[in-house]
């Protein structure tokens, strides 16, 4: 018999934990959870190493600490804990694969995706006029959590409407737009702030509310500034700043969100 015999079960248990550290260190990249998470992972390293050298005392007390400690660690990153979950289930959507409406459903191109012309003119002009815009376009969630934080339209995608919507002096202007399905389902909504420390500074509230809601969903978001009229887009957390309207209708179209 070897000193150490390594099964296969062994290395298929190694792999899943150095990835599941590997997907909780990109989730938390660039937040203030990293370093709790740092200080965590030097809490155990330390405890490992007093139980190894039979360090009675410390070992009990440490003990009494790492019993409580899921509990503390599910409060410490409980947004970071949320945030995985909505991102396996938008992955691993099940209801969305084998729902009835899907299966009922035309299967044409003009039904399965969302007309998104309008979207792009009201961009373009808002961008024009400096008018600040926040629009978020769903995919697989329908973000019902994030609609009913708002007003419930259930309207027709129009220009002028999300033009009007944003105008300043409208009393929904400070919230996000969040269409579904063909369907402008709400205004004003309120978003998650992302706590990305990689987004600069200049940025406002607005343009973290949009990489907030991608970091947590499959949705994607746009943002036009209202200091200087420029769009950005949001996808999967990560976003392009600056981009002109040909390239927004081409991001639109990578996400399979153009007929």
């Amino acid at each position: 018999m070897t000193f150490l015999e390594i099964r296969f079960i062994d290395l298929v248990d190694i792999f899943l934990v150095a990835y599941l550290m590997y997907r909780l260190y990109k989730l938390i990249k660039g937040t203030v959870a990293l370093n709790i998470f740092i200080g965590i992972f030097a809490f155990i390293v330390f405890w490992l190493v007093i139980k190894s050298l039979n360090m009675d005392l410390s070992s009990t007390i440490l003990d009494n600490f790492v019993n409580v400690g899921v509990l503390a660690i599910i409060v410490v990153f409980q947004q970071e804990i949320r945030r995985f979950l909505l991102l396996l289930g938008s992955k691993y959507n099940l209801h969305n694969k084998f729902s009835f409406d899907r299966f009922f459903e035309s299967k044409s191109a003009g039904m399965m995706n969302i007309y998104i012309k309008p979207v792009v003119q009201a961009c373009e002009d808002c961008a024009r006029s400096k008018t600040g815009v926040l629009i978020v376009i769903t995919k697989n969630s329908e973000l019902l959590d994030f609609v009913h934080t708002g007003e419930l339209l259930n309207a027709v995608i129009s220009r002028r409407l999300i033009e009007s919507v944003f105008f300043k002096n409208s009393p929904l202007h400070d919230g996000a737009v969040i269409i579904n399905r063909n369907k402008i389902k709400a205004a004003g909504c309120i978003l998650p702030v992302s706590q990305n420390m990689e987004l600069p500074k200049r940025f406002g509230l607005r343009h973290r509310a949009g990489m907030g809601i991608t970091e947590s969903t499959d949705a994607v978001a746009i943002v036009v500034s209202e200091e200087r009229g420029r769009i950005s887009f949001f996808q999967n957390g990560r976003g392009e700043y600056n981009i002109s309207i040909e390239e927004l209708e081409k991001r639109l179209e990578e996400a399979g969100l153009t007929n």
